[in-house]
């Protein structure tokens, strides 16, 4: 399966919501907590383009953005295409 990565921080609504649809799915991601964690976030906003918002959603290296956008990719179908396996 193509590598989700997930960047949270906690008590974040928006967070919750989509690791829900990703595991409604069963898709394996992997979670980075960038609450009280500068670096991580540094690095979230240097792979996301600047955007300090979370959550910050990749999937296969790609940047999808964060919970709206992640549910609006799903609801086109373009999330599965994503997820399929090469």
């Amino acid at each position: 399966m193509v590598k989700v990565e997930i960047y949270t921080t906690l008590l974040c609504p928006f967070c919750t919501m989509a690791k829900r649809l990703l595991r409604d799915k069963g898709v394996a991601f992997v979670e980075h907590n960038v609450t009280m964690n500068g670096p991580a976030r540094s690095k979230m906003a240097s792979r996301a383009g600047g955007r300090t918002s979370v959550p910050q959603i990749f999937v296969g290296g790609a940047h999808i953005g964060g919970c709206d956008e992640l549910h609006a990719l799903d609801r086109a179908g373009g999330l599965d295409k994503m997820l399929a396996p090469a």
